[in-house]
């Protein structure tokens, strides 16, 4: 006849318990995590990472220039204001406006430049509220330059 031990103890077995608690809690992260969305910034990010360069150059253009380009909001007209440098006006400047709301990538926009004496209005009316950047992608005189801003509506 097999006789039990007078004296058994609980730790073998909280050990245990516990090891196959944490190893469930891990699981379940895991899962989380991998039913989380993973938005990048755009879908083309790593192509935009190797024209970084060119991007830098065009950013110290646009800063080295004799008068700045001017990005401002009038609140109380809801109004995005766009002036450039008259002698970049001169020299026909094309390029694009991209509205970007990191929080939501579905409210993204592109607009073209359409510059009437160096200058653009835009209503910001129909733009949702929050944080905006605005990245302003142009060319003039074959050069390009490029600026970045941040709004909150």
């Amino acid at each position: 006849m097999t006789s039990l031990p007078a004296n058994r103890t609980f730790w073998p077995y909280a050990i245990v318990a516990v090891f196959l608690l944490f190893a469930g809690y891990i699981g379940y992260m895991v899962q989380q995590a991998m039913r989380t969305p993973v938005d990048l910034v755009s879908p083309d990010y790593y192509k935009q990472e190797l024209v970084y360069q060119q991007r830098l150059e065009s950013v110290a253009r646009t800063a080295a220039l004799p008068a700045p380009v001017e990005l401002r909001y009038e609140v109380a007209a809801h109004r995005l204001l766009l002036q450039l440098p008259a002698a970049l006006a001169a020299q026909g400047a094309r390029g694009t406006l991209h509205f970007f709301r990191p929080s939501n990538q579905q409210l993204d926009f592109t607009l073209p430049l359409q510059l009437v004496a160096g200058r653009q209005q835009l209503s910001t009316a129909r733009m949702q509220p929050g944080y905006w950047r605005i990245r302003l992608d142009f060319t003039a005189g074959g050069q390009a330059y490029f600026l970045e801003k941040t709004l909150v509506l």
